[in-house]
């Protein structure tokens, strides 16, 4: 267990800010699925299809993924609330899953932000082994010019302007809900995606993807997942998961009976892949029902690599976070 540091209001400030966006961004896993997790023959069980979205939303199937810059390409983050300018973060992020011969990491995850209010900011997540362990966060925050470490966030904190909670992207647990399979369907229609403006665009939003029709005809598996939580957000979300790749294209969130809120995934094959579950994020979008406010993470596809031999286990330490310039 890390120790808590006394923060004053600002730092208190900084520290819910940068959790709040580096989760998007941060997908390392703590349940008990492995990297040597294999792909169930015949129909599988709704236990099994959310292990394998578990596997694939953390990049198990690759020794190392990242999401890099390329010329002035880089991911970012807007957020969007009706009547309201969007505001934007930039990203780098570099996820480590190369550990099998340390009995005591599991993983690791960078990543720096390069605007916004958590420019020159950032972290690096450990995971450990030891799935009764809790992560470390190593938070770099450049006003300190320090490094300070914080206790894992609780899974229903909601994200500062985002539609995401921690427990959406990273957080919840294949075994923190009861599964149920619903069978086999045609997912029809294109995925979600936030409309700027002209004026509402700035130097990161200039070129906008296309709303991603990948998933329109695919075979999906439908999952509904229910909470073991006690008077939690959602009674039960339900995930459009692909036959072949497990890629969860869609979750659909419920409260009460009523849709609160949809998390909309373009996920994107990888040429040459062995493995179908070799895919890699395009973008994410979020929308929640009561308030209309949406959030569109945007990944070009310049600067995604994986596997990537030059990359040195030394970047995943400590030291690259003192390096970072603001």
């Amino acid at each position: 267990m890390f120790k808590k540091y006394s923060l004053n209001s600002a730092q208190s400030t900084v520290k819910l800010s940068l959790l709040a966006a580096l989760t998007l961004v941060s997908s390392v896993a703590t349940a008990a699925v492995t990297r040597d997790l294999a792909a169930p023959s015949g129909t599988p069980s709704a236990d099994e299809i959310i292990d394998q979205v578990y596997y694939v939303n953390h990049f198990y199937a690759f020794d190392n993924y990242g999401i890099g810059k390329q010329g002035k390409k880089i991911t970012v983050l807007v957020n969007k609330s009706a009547g309201k300018k969007p505001t934007t973060i930039t990203v780098e992020r570099y996820l480590n899953n190369l550990y099998e011969d340390d009995d005591v990491v599991k993983a690791r995850d960078l990543a720096i932000f390069r605007s916004g209010k958590l420019r020159g900011t950032g972290m690096l997540i450990t995971e450990y082994d030891d799935a009764a362990k809790a992560s470390s966060y190593a938070i770099w925050i450049p006003a300190l010019r320090k490094i300070r470490r914080f206790a894992e966030p609780a899974q229903d904190d909601a994200w500062g302007g985002t539609d995401f909670t921690f427990g959406d992207v990273s957080l919840r647990k294949p075994t923190d809900e009861t599964h149920e399979f619903m069978g086999t369907e045609t997912f029809s229609g294109c995925l979600g995606t936030v409309t700027l403006a002209d004026n509402e665009k700035n130097r990161y939003t200039q070129e906008l993807p296309a709303a991603s029709c990948v998933a329109d005809g695919k075979q999906v598996y439908k999952v509904k997942s229910t909470t073991k939580f006690e008077n939690w957000w959602y009674d039960h979300r339900i995930s459009y998961v692909d036959t072949e790749s497990f890629a969860d294209y869609r979750t659909e969130f419920f409260k009460d009976g009523k849709q609160i809120k949809v998390i909309d995934r373009d996920w994107k094959p990888v040429d040459g892949a062995s493995d179908p579950r070799q895919v890699v994020w395009g973008y994410w979008y979020g929308k929640t029902f009561e308030t209309g406010h949406e959030t569109w993470a945007i990944i070009p596809p310049e600067v995604v690599e994986f596997n990537n031999d030059k990359r040195k286990a030394s970047l995943w330490s400590e030291k690259t976070l003192r390096k970072i310039r603001r």
